[in-house]
């Protein structure tokens, strides 16, 4: 599929997706999200790809934002369905993928950008980088997602903080209060990012896929996450990877999973 406003590429194992709006540092609009939606579903299909890294293109931003213009004047009815629609099409759709997500966050993650990120399975930063829900500001509140995953990640105190201020918060800052797992150079952002995604390849596919459904299970309402964990596990125990992966333990030898 051709994309107006995304950039695709796949190194091996590892398929880059980029949000290439540089002049609008990035921002979310419906085309964006489609092309997102269209991207991510595609990547999953594809059993070449066993990690997926999601980054903004240019030095500035990650995403800086949802594109204000499109919804300004939205009544009650069509903002409820613009936030469940880019709800239900990107942002639970990567938090529920099969295949790992990686941020590489490269600059301004704000509002809708910072929701993309969160949604993603974890988090690296350049050192540029600046986080932030800003919507407040606006007379809105974060609607892909934030209120819930920025608490569920930071803890309740702290998401209200940065929720009623709107403030942002640097790299460091967020690596200190675990919205990220790594800070470095941004340089260094896609091949950090690289060489662990190169990590995460040379496990089980199976066995990650059932470990984020099993992670997931733990922040969903009403389901048992211990119960999930165990079917799982069980599931597991049915796959070829399981008899190569324990195989190549008692063999003493690498695995070679498929």
């Amino acid at each position: 599929m051709s994309y107006q406003n995304i950039l695709l590429a796949q190194n091996e194992a590892i398929a880059t997706i980029t949000i290439n709006r540089p002049n609008k540092l990035n921002a979310l609009n419906k085309a964006t999200l489609e092309e997102l939606h269209e991207a991510v579903v595609d990547a999953e299909s594809n059993s070449s790809i066993r990690v997926i890294i999601l980054t903004g293109n240019g030095d500035k931003a990650f995403v800086a934002g949802a594109d204000i213009s499109e919804f300004s004047n939205y009544d009650v009815a069509q903002g409820a369905d613009l936030a469940r629609k880019g709800q239900d099409m990107v942002f639970d759709a990567i938090q529920n993928l099969k295949t790992p997500v990686i941020a590489a966050v490269n600059g301004f993650a704000l509002g809708g950008g910072l929701e993309l990120a969160m949604a993603c399975h974890f988090r690296v930063a350049s050192t540029n980088a600046r986080m932030g829900l800003p919507e407040v500001s606006l007379g809105l509140i974060p609607g892909y997602g934030g209120t819930q995953r920025l608490g569920q990640i930071v803890g309740r105190g702290k998401a209200m903080e940065m929720i009623m201020s709107a403030s942002m918060i640097t790299a460091d800052e967020a690596l200190k209060y675990n919205l990220v797992n790594y800070v470095v150079a941004q340089e260094e952002l896609l091949v950090f990012c690289e060489k662990l995604a190169g990590k995460i390849c040379r496990n089980s596919a199976t066995a990650i896929a059932a470990a984020i459904t099993a992670v997931n299970a733990n922040y969903e309402a009403g389901v048992n996450g211990f119960e999930t964990e165990i079917e799982q596990f069980g599931y597991c125990f049915g796959t070829p990877d399981f008899v190569e992966g324990t195989t190549a333990f008692l063999e003493k030898r690498k695995p070679n999973f498929k």
